[in-house]
């Protein structure tokens, strides 16, 4: 575990400003987190806390459910912690090694808790979990920062008792929940550099910078290709490149294909474009939006839509350059609807109008985001700004053409206050949208 990301700080500078604590000391808390973890205590199930590497997992893991635990009156020795990504641990990465190390912690019959950081890097983890399962006194957590941790075949190997708490950066409301500056500030900082837990404790700009850099580089890139032994880097880099410059834009491997073709004079065949954003999705470094035709009710395979999951290492990746605060909006407005634990499709609305001369057009309207979690759905589009009516207008074209009683919302980034048009369409400003968590149930 990376202590320094974590490490509170007693002053926190901001230009030439600084913000001293009144307890003197900065928390981040990841209370829906931590009540996750603690709703699933005790449930016969491995709890597995899942994310892009360093969004907060071992923090959550180490810091705040071990402390939690003692609060409630658990003895450290009954708490068991492994990180496999430190140095110090890479012997107990060999199950035979790890196995017996782990029997031997079990010194009476209490109760367990078994913390286990980075599980991937552990040979044979999925065996090793189902012989930890059956241990009747061992309550077992573990992080993992690969999507192919919950891949069919390791499933599989659980047979149903995995147990996944899926883990973001900092969303824009617990980042101001440290932020000392006003939220419109806050704004254009997490625009910029997005909610990696680490960028707080850095305090110059030319420091954000190089961290967010140097970790895409020498931490996501260099992880996805060691996992996948990917031979040639530039492929999949200028593929990061092409993605980073049209976050929200609907695309598919084919398209992406010929756009090498076009831009970067290379060949690579929509195969092995598909396989590398497969790689960079189990990474948990960008996102799909699959599209969905909502009159139809069913899905349409291709294209889709990505966006970063963290959107300064987007920044990052294009050195800075191409800041639209109207695609940024938007890929923040999809985390934000991840991270409450919505299922995001983007929507698709068929219509017929009539044109200037009076003839029966066939239009696809698009909805950008089709939000669904159990029985509740909502429908939401997100616009910079609504200067007229002939904006909202535009807007509201394809919410108003949905045919069912499901919420409709519109998030604007300058929307004075919340409204209801003439349609029962709602308008949402950005922060009222972010910094209040059940914004969306009205």
């Amino acid at each position: 575990m990376d202590t320094v990301r974590y490490t509170p700080v007693r002053i926190f500078a901001l230009g030439n400003r600084n913000f001293y604590c009144d307890e003197g000391l900065m928390e981040i808390k990841r209370d829906a987190y931590l009540k996750k973890l603690i709703s699933r205590k005790h449930n016969g199930l491995i709890k597995v806390v899942t994310g892009i590497r360093r969004c907060g997992k071992s923090y959550l893991l180490f810091t705040l459910f071990k402390n939690y635990l003692m609060e409630h009156g658990i003895d450290q020795q009954h708490i068991i912690e492994i990180a496999f990504d430190s140095f110090k641990n890479e012997r107990y990465r060999d199950p035979h090694v790890f196995y017996p190390f782990m029997e031997e912690q079990l010194k009476d019959d209490g109760l367990y808790y078994i913390l286990l950081d980075e599980i991937q890097l552990l040979d044979d983890f999925e065996s090793v979990l189902n012989g930890l399962i059956r241990i009747e006194n061992a309550d077992v957590y573990v992080t993992g920062s690969n999507a192919k941790f919950l891949s069919k075949d390791v499933i599989t190997e659980f047979r149903g008792r995995g147990d996944e708490v899926r883990m973001y950066p900092l969303g824009f409301a617990e980042f101001m929940s440290v932020y000392p500056e006003s939220k419109y500030d806050g704004w254009n900082e997490y625009m910029l550099y997005g909610g990696l837990p680490s960028i707080l404790t850095y305090t110059e700009e030319e420091q954000k910078i190089s961290f967010l850099k140097r970790l895409f580089e020498e931490t996501y890139i260099q992880d996805i290709i060691g996992r996948n032994n990917i031979r040639n880097q530039d492929e999949l880099e200028d593929l990061l490149n092409i993605i980073s410059s049209a976050i929200g834009s609907l695309t598919n491997p084919k398209k992406l294909s010929d756009t090498f073709k076009s831009m970067k004079r290379k060949v690579i065949s929509p195969v092995t474009v598909k396989k590398y954003l497969d790689y960079l999705c189990d990474a948990f470094l960008i996102d799909k939006a699959q599209r969905y035709d909502i009159k139809g009710k069913k899905y349409i395979n291709t294209p889709l839509k990505y966006y970063f999951t963290d959107i300064g290492l987007r920044n990052a990746r294009l050195n800075f350059r191409q800041l639209e605060e109207n695609h940024t909006m938007e890929n923040i407005i999809f985390n934000e609807l991840k991270i409450r634990g919505y299922n995001v499709d983007v929507g698709l609305v068929t219509c017929t109008e009539k044109n200037s001369k009076g003839h029966a057009v066939r239009k696809q309207l698009e909805v950008d985001f089709v939000c669904n979690k159990g029985s509740k759905r909502c429908y939401i589009q997100s616009t910079f700004a609504i200067p007229d009516r002939e904006k909202l207008g535009q807007e509201e074209g394809s919410l108003v053409r949905i045919p069912d009683s499901f919420k409709k919302i519109i998030i604007a980034k300058d929307a004075a206050s919340q409204r209801f048009t003439e349609s029962g369409t709602l308008i949402l400003n950005i922060f009222d949208f972010l910094l209040n968590e059940n914004s969306l149930e009205f």
